[in-house]
């Protein structure tokens, strides 16, 4: 049986799961009353240094799943996005509208799982 490393374990929640080298992550915005772009910047760049401490990159991601709050902001997001993930290595990928999230200010939240 191959063990589970979890990071930054709270009550509710852990920052980073691994198992089978595979990482699995989720983020949200630190702003919650930013614009999409500034939502946006903020969680890659929490994703990018929580995949860099556990040995990974942004190149090595397999599947993000964005939950969005408003599907206007598509556009807005996708240019940070595209420029953030390197060339030639675009993950699997869902883009979701959803009704909410936890804090009303949020406009995205991030899902994904990537190779170590």
């Amino acid at each position: 049986m191959s063990a589970i490393e979890r990071h930054g374990v709270t009550v509710r929640y852990a920052d980073a799961v691994i198992h089978n080298d595979v990482i699995h992550l989720v983020e949200v915005p630190v702003s919650a009353d930013a614009d999409i772009c500034v939502q946006t910047r903020e969680v890659l760049e929490s994703l990018e240094r929580q995949l860099l401490k556990l040995g990974s990159s942004p190149a090595r991601i397999l599947m993000a799943t964005l939950y969005m709050t408003d599907l206007a902001d598509c556009a807005a997001m996708n240019a940070i996005w595209d420029a953030w993930i390197p060339p030639g290595s675009a993950p699997a990928r869902a883009c979701v509208k959803v009704a909410g999230l936890v804090d009303p200010g949020w406009r995205i939240e991030i899902a994904l799982t990537a190779a170590r």
